[in-house]
């Protein structure tokens, strides 16, 4: 990435950096000063906007995850049949985890270490996931459509029950043979217990 010190420094610059300093070296060799360079900057720059290297790779790491999050939480929010809402967003999240795993996989690598790092990046994460599903499934109990007693306990099964399709530990079996029609009847079997 070529200096551009013309432009404002902003953190979403020092984020985009970041992602590319640790697309070149990986989490072990990317530095501060490795980011600082491919911005044109002292490395105290960077630090007026993150003020210590765990924090920038916190930063880079929940960018990256609110990518997914952002996604999903236009599907949980539509104003549509519940049952359609919860297939559509259990599949968009195994399709955006499998697109970061096929699409660059020395990156989501990276992101894979850091985000066993940044834990209160993840745990946000997680947390935002299991409500954008607790949302779906309390739509589907109010209008009829699922027979649950607890939304939030569903919602955090129905993450559960999912794992393999988007934990990135599973990201090797995402591409396999089979794996999309196993996805589909996991999907299948979930709707109709929760419609029970």
């Amino acid at each position: 990435m070529a200096p551009q010190t013309s432009e404002t420094l902003t953190a979403e610059r020092i984020l985009e950096a970041t992602e590319e300093v640790l697309r070149r070296h990986g989490p072990a060799k990317a530095t501060v000063v490795d980011v600082a360079r491919a911005l044109g900057v002292s490395h105290g720059s960077v630090y007026r906007h993150f003020r210590t290297k765990a924090a920038l790779r916190e930063a880079v790491t929940k960018r990256w995850l609110d990518r997914t999050t952002g996604v999903l939480a236009a599907i949980a929010a539509q104003d549509r049949d519940p049952e359609a809402r919860l297939r559509d967003w259990l599949a968009a999240l195994f399709e955006a985890k499998r697109r970061k795993a096929g699409d660059d996989p020395e990156l989501f690598a990276t992101y894979s270490v850091l985000a066993g790092e940044s834990v209160a990046a993840v745990i946000e994460h997680l947390t935002e996931l299991t409500g954008q599903l607790t949302r779906v499934v309390q739509d589907g109990v109010d209008a009829g459509t699922f027979t649950v007693a607890d939304p939030a306990v569903t919602a955090r099964a129905l993450f559960q029950a999912t794992g393999r399709f988007h934990d990135p530990g599973y990201a090797g079996e995402w591409e396999k043979p089979g794996a999309q029609g196993e996805f589909t009847a996991l999907v299948d079997l979930l709707v109709r217990g929760v419609k029970a």
